[in-house]
């Protein structure tokens, strides 16, 4: 009896990353058509999720599409910008994959790391990889000193109150076994900033493994950083949401 294929699949939400796009999805085709990466019943796909976003990006989506081919790049996009946390519920509804990696379109995670999170996923049999730029190797470049103190200032809270035995809470670029992202997302309440924080910490709730890959951060190349004082704020009273609540 034949063995059954495995897919990995990439969700990939874009709002105005036309300049980003052609290159986020090169460096992952190359990552996982890199000799030796994949078995021969593996294969992967990556799904953009655009949200109308005004730059076009939609038009250079449809481009990778026909250089790439429809197996290997399908295209999801929506009605408008309607966050995260649906963009990945949507993403979800059209993904054949039994591994799902989520991160961002604008560069700041490196596919060159996508081997790493298969490795050890496969070695250990987690049910979710976190990338981590706080354990040894990992780290951030791009940032001013204010932006690096707030994300440490962050991680550094969650850590006393929430205790969730996961170094980086609020990064996101993530490989998870289907189900059990569709069970973290399900139970996730959150929106914005804190979305990612409350999937591991759901992800604890549930008694699932996770492992950690180091990951280097890289400030995004183009476009403008999404992070503002609306994010801070929401950050704040979410995290003290979840420190009374779970």
């Amino acid at each position: 009896m034949p063995s059954k294929r495995v897919v990995y699949s990439v969700l990939l939400p874009t709002y105005n990353e036309r300049a980003n796009l052609p290159l986020i999805v090169w460096l992952l085709v190359r990552a996982f058509e890199k000799e030796g990466q994949l078995e021969n019943d593996e294969d992967f796909e990556i799904i953009i999720i655009d949200d109308n976003s005004p730059d076009g990006t939609i038009e250079i989506a449809k481009e990778l599409q026909k250089l790439y081919g429809e197996t290997h790049i399908k295209l999801r996009p929506r009605a408008g910008k309607l966050g995260l946390g649906t963009a990945y519920v949507h993403g979800l509804k059209h993904a054949s994959g039994d591994f799902i990696f989520i991160m961002d379109a604008d560069l700041s995670h490196h596919p060159k790391f996508v081997p790493e999170f298969i490795k050890l996923q496969k070695e250990n049999d987690y049910d979710i990889v976190s990338g981590s730029r706080y354990i040894s190797g990992g780290g951030v470049h791009g940032w001013d000193l204010k932006r690096k103190l707030i994300s440490r200032g962050a991680n550094y809270l969650t850590q006393v109150l929430l205790q969730p035995e996961c170094s980086d809470l609020t990064g996101s670029f993530r490989l998870y076994k289907k189900a059990s992202l569709e069970k973290c997302i399900a139970a996730n309440e959150a929106k914005g900033y804190i979305f990612q924080m409350e999937m591991i910490v759901r992800a604890r709730q549930f008694g699932f493994t996770i492992g950690e890959v180091p990951i280097t951060f890289v400030d995004r190349l183009y476009g403008e950083s999404k992070l503002g004082g609306d994010e801070i704020v929401s950050f704040a009273s979410g995290l003290l949401r979840l420190f009374f609540t779970t």
